[in-house]
C-alpha cells in the first residue's frame, strides 16, 4: 500500500526537532565532527479492539500513515474452560493495544487524524461498524510496557503458587480427615466385636 503523508507544521517540525542526539553515531566532516540526531519515535494507545482484528491487520491499516515498528495486543482474559475453546488463533479477541511508530510527529498526528472515525468506510469490511479509540502517549517508551507486562505475568505466577499451595492443603487436611475417619470406624468396628465376645462369654 502507499503510504499517506501526514501534512506537517512548522510547530510540530520545532517539536520533532529535539530528537535526541546520537553519539555513538558521530559523522566526520570537513569542517569537523556531525552528530547525527536519531530520530524519535511514539506510541499510540489503542482502548478498545474490535473483533476480527489482529496484529497483522492493525500493522497493514497503519502502515499507510508512515512506518510502524512494534504493536503489542493484549489478549482477552478468559476462563481456561473457554480458553480450551478458543486454542485457534483467529479466535483470540484482543481487548487493548500499544503501537509503536518510527516517527513521533506521525503518532502525535495519527490520532486526531483517526480518533473517533471508521476504521473502515468499505460496507463489505468487518470493521465497518466500528470505530477507532486512540491516545498519544507522551514520554511512554516501548520499555515501560514491558515492564508493565512483566510486572502483571509475575503478579499471576504468584497467584497461581498461592492457589495451587492452597489447592494442596485443602486436599491434605481432607485426606488427613477421612483417613482419621477410616481409623475411628475401625476401632469401633474392634470395640464391637469385643463387645459380642465379652457378652458371649
Amino acid at each position: 500500500m502507499d503510504q499517506v503523508e501526514i501534512p506537517s507544521t512548522g510547530a510540530e517540525e520545532e517539536s520533532d526537532n529535539d530528537d535526541e542526539m546520537d553519539l555513538a553515531n558521530f559523522k566526520v566532516s570537513s569542517s569537523g565532527p556531525v552528530a547525527v540526531k536519531k530520530r524519535k519515535k511514539g506510541i499510540i494507545y489503542i482502548s478498545n479492539i474490535p473483533k476480527h482484528m489482529n496484529v497483522t491487520r492493525l500493522k497493514e491499516i497503519l502502515s499507510e500513515f508512515g512506518k510502524v515498528g512494534r504493536v503489542y495486543l493484549q489478549p482477552e482474559k478468559v476462563s481456561s474452560e473457554k480458553a480450551k475453546k478458543k486454542r485457534k488463533k483467529y479466535n483470540i479477541h484482543f481487548t487493548e493495544g500499544w503501537v509503536e511508530f518510527e516517527s513521533k510527529r506521525v503518532a502525535k498526528q495519527i490520532v486526531p487524524l483517526l480518533n473517533n472515525k471508521q476504521i473502515s468506510t468499505r460496507k463489505k469490511s468487518q470493521f465497518y461498524d466500528s470505530l477507532w479509540s486512540m491516545k498519544y502517549l507522551p514520554r511512554f517508551k516501548w520499555v515501560h510496557l514491558t515492564e508493565r507486562m512483566n510486572y502483571e505475568q509475575a503478579v499471576h505466577k504468584q497467584r497461581l503458587q498461592t492457589e495451587v499451595s492452597q489447592a494442596r492443603k485443602e486436599t491434605t487436611f481432607f485426606q488427613n480427615n477421612l483417613d482419621k475417619s477410616e481409623f475411628l470406624k475401625k476401632q469401633a468396628k474392634k470395640a464391637k466385636k469385643l463387645d459380642k465376645k465379652a457378652t458371649s462369654s
